[in-house]
């Protein structure tokens, strides 16, 4: 059943001035509303989906130009053939901030209100439009400012995950009513709800969940970049590699070892993924007290990162050194791409890809001489900004994920992980209990558990703190 609440309306694109502007009304009565200050067609006799070309004007409909706020386009959909599935108008106007306030202002004067933000959203979920995962993706994908981003926020707003979810619920609703019919004949000892079937199905659902947990972390880096921290030495030419990715002067550089102090952050598009460069300190003893600080925080930033780039000077460094550092980020266990840098000052031939060198020599050494290095060195010169093999190695080590696979459901949101997670800890409870041979009562307990958490994740179950909680974070208009 559709309900067609009060109308509301709101500017629907981005506030400002600019060529267009496209203000939404929607609700009871919104074409009907919207009739008595346009001049043009009569708009409730139009078809749905149709534009209308005409004047908005003021309270006095007369004839005099001072009357007219606009010439506007004004587009008519009909319920429940709309976003919200009410009936909706949506008004296109010079994008002038003056005529926006105008045309709003006659709207509230004509019995409108002013949309609170994501109440369109909202009221398109409460009508049936999509389910509370969806209804979060269109925030998503509005804010989308990566390829990747925007594949994982497109595939939760066609459904995603939650459609297959819905239908393993619904199947566990009647379980779950099997087991209830069971206490309800408590004495008499029957068993409704088979147990191995009940067992099959709530392992099943774990099946899905499971992955979906495990997806988080990397669907987060989607959302929010790859979290990418430079290291190395002092004067390895960190800083000047950051200036040259970012093709700007972002950080300080100076042939004085231990120039930058602190962490310098940017962000970086390569093939559609975003990266979050972080350029830090360069790794030494010190007794400096502010480098000091800098050198821990720059171990700070190895923890929390998703991708290290330890770069290393091709001129000085040994290959002790280069091993010892491999060896460090080897038992770390991030993914790290070493990369040598100053390639324009070291003699030809230039070292080949895969095999450390003492770099004051630059002999072919063997893997019997103990100095081979199995992850493959990209020799850069980032004072040239000769750095185009690095950008391809950052994005194919970013697109060796399993996340940015466009064919891969992935969890971008912690509201959901909470659920997901609160989800498959009743499930494990429920099925330890069915393993054991425990009563009815304690599994349905459970059962019903993972049906408020599944719920609540698709918004089949909601709170009204719920909802606001949701859609006051979407932008005015959405």
């Amino acid at each position: 059943m559709i309900h067609q609440l009060h109308p509301i309306a709101a500017l629907a694109t981005a506030p400002g001035i600019g060529a267009i502007a496209v203000i939404r009304v929607s609700g009871e009565g919104a074409i009907a509303l919207t009739d008595k200050a346009f001049r043009g067609k009569k708009l409730a006799g139009q078809p749905s989906h149709t534009a209308h070309f005409g004047t908005f004007r003021h309270a006095d409909r007369g004839d005099g130009p001072d009357t007219i706020i606009d010439e506007v386009l004004v587009t008519v959909f009909k319920s429940p053939r709309s976003f919200t599935k009410e009936d909706v108008v949506e008004i296109s106007c010079h994008g002038s901030e003056y005529i926006v306030r105008q045309i709003l202002t006659r709207l509230t004067d004509l019995g409108a209100q002013l949309a609170k933000p994501g109440e369109f959203t909202q009221r398109a979920f409460l009508n049936g439009q999509f389910d509370l995962v969806q209804a979060e993706a269109v925030a998503d994908v509005i804010a989308a400012d990566s390829a990747a981003s925007h594949r994982a926020a497109l595939s939760q707003l066609r459904g995603g995950f939650s459609k297959r979810l819905k239908d393993l619920r619904q199947q566990l609703i009647d379980f779950v009513a099997l087991v209830e019919l069971e206490l309800d004949f408590g004495e008499e000892d029957v068993e409704f709800a088979k147990r191995d079937q009940l067992r099959r199905l709530m392992t099943n659902i774990q099946g899905v969940i499971r992955p979906l947990i495990e997806s988080f972390a990397a669907g987060n880096v989607i959302k929010n970049g790859v979290p990418t921290v430079i290291i190395g030495k002092p004067n390895a030419g960190k800083s000047t590699l950051l200036n040259a990715l970012l093709n700007e002067e972002k950080a300080i550089v100076s042939e004085i070892p231990g120039t930058t102090r602190d962490v310098i952050e940017d962000e970086l598009f390569i093939d559609g993924v975003r990266f979050r460069l972080i350029d830090t300190a360069g790794l030494r003893d010190t007794t400096d007290t502010i480098e000091a600080l800098g050198v821990a925080r720059t171990r700070q930033q190895i923890e929390k990162a998703a991708l290290v780039v330890y770069l290393f000077d091709g001129q000085s460094t040994t290959s002790d050194e280069l091993q010892a550092m491999v060896a460090e980020l080897d038992a770390s266990g991030k993914p790290y791409l070493l990369v040598g840098n100053k390639v324009d000052l070291m003699p030809a031939p230039a070292p080949p890809p895969g095999r450390a060198y003492s770099m004051t020599r630059y002999d072919d050494l063997t893997e019997a001489d103990g100095v081979y290095v199995p992850s493959p060195i990209i020799w850069i010169s980032a004072k040239d900004a000769h750095i185009d093999e690095l950008k391809s190695a950052l994005s194919a080590r970013a697109r060796t994920d399993a996340a940015m696979q466009t064919g891969s459901a992935v969890v971008t949101n912690a509201r959901h992980l909470q659920h997901l997670t609160a989800t498959d800890e009743a499930l494990s409870r429920a099925v330890a209990a069915v393993d054991a041979g425990t009563s009815a009562d304690w599994i349905a307990m459970d059962l019903r558990i993972a049906l408020r958490e599944l719920g609540e994740l698709t918004g089949e179950v909601t709170t009204d703190d719920l909802l606001e909680s949701i859609f006051s974070r979407f932008c005015i208009g959405k």
